[in-house]
C-alpha cells in the first residue's frame, strides 16, 4: 500500500453507467431486495484468502478497466485479496459472465484513521493485476463531476452482499435498496448524525428499514436519468 502516484483513463460519460440489463427501479424496496442479475455490472466483490478459501469482505465499484473504488476500512495489510467481477450469486463460483482478478496495488487514503471515523477519508483505490475486458456483465460506473451536490430526496440505490436483516445472514445474491438523499442541513441536526457529518459525505436513507449495512457494504448509486448511473459513495 502507498500513495497513489499513477494516473489512469476513466471511461467517458458516454460509455459508463449504462447496464445492458437495466435494474428494476419501478417500486420502492423495503429492507432491500434481490437485484436483477447483472443490472449493476460495475459492482464487485472484494475477497480475501483464509484457510485456502476465498471469502467476501466488502463490495466496491469498477471505475476503470483496471481500478476499483472501495472503502478503506475494508483493507488490511495482513491479507491477500482478489476482486470478483460480473457476479450476482456469490455461492456460484463459476457463474456465467464472472471472473476473478488479482490485486496489484492498494492505495488507502493517506488521512484515513480507523480510530478517528468522524474525520472521514474512508476510501481506497485498488489497482487490478490486469485490465478486464468489459462485457454485458462487467462495465464501469460513472464518477460525478467535481463539486456536484445531490438534492434532498434524490433517488439513490445501495447495492451489495450485506446482511439481509440486522444480525441476519449475509446475502448470496446481490441486493439493492432505495436510499433517498438527505441534505446536509438535515443530516447535521442533533436527532440525525449531528457533528459526525462532514460536507464531504453523502447522507442518505433514514427510514430505519433499509441501510448500507443490511442491504449493502459499499456502493451508492444516484439515478439521474434512464440513460446513465453514477457512483456517489462507498
Amino acid at each position: 500500500m502507498g500513495p497513489c502516484k499513477e494516473t489512469t483513463d476513466l471511461a467517458p460519460a458516454s460509455s459508463c453507467g449504462v447496464p445492458t440489463f437495466p435494474p428494476n427501479l419501478s417500486a420502492r424496496v423495503v429492507g432491500g431486495d434481490n437485484a436483477r442479475p447483472h443490472s449493476w455490472p460495475w459492482q464487485i466483490s472484494l475477497q480475501y484468502l483464509k484457510n485456502d478459501t476465498w471469502r467476501h469482505t466488502c463490495g466496491g465499484t469498477l471505475i476503470a478497466s483496471n481500478y476499483v473504488l472501495t472503502a478503506a476500512h475494508c483493507i488490511s495489510n495482513t491479507l491477500t485479496y482478489r476482486v470478483a467481477l460480473g457476479k450476482n450469486n456469490l455461492a456460484v463460483a463459476d457463474e456465467e459472465g464472472s471472473l476473478y482478478v488479482g490485486v496489484d496495488t492498494i492505495f488507502v487514503h493517506e488521512k484515513w484513521n480507523s480510530f478517528l471515523l468522524r474525520h472521514g477519508n474512508d476510501i481506497a483505490l485498488i489497482k487490478l493485476a490486469e485490465s478486464v475486458e468489459l462485457s454485458d456483465t462487467i462495465q464501469v460506473a460513472c464518477l460525478p463531476a467535481e463539486g456536484s451536490l445531490l438534492p434532498q430526496n434524490y433517488s439513490c440505490y445501495v447495492t451489495g452482499w450485506g446482511l439481509l436483516w440486522t444480525n441476519g445472514p449475509i446475502a448470496d445474491e446481490l441486493q439493492q435498496g432505495l436510499q433517498p438523499v438527505v441534505d446536509h442541513s438535515t443530516c447535521t441536526q442533533w436527532d440525525w448524525w449531528g457533528a459526525l457529518v462532514r460536507n464531504t459525505m453523502v447522507c442518505a436513507g433514514g427510514d430505519g428499514v433499509i441501510s448500507a449495512c443490511n442491504v449493502s457494504v459499499q456502493a451508492l448509486h444516484p439515478i439521474p436519468t434512464p440513460d446513465s448511473q453514477t457512483e456517489a459513495g462507498q
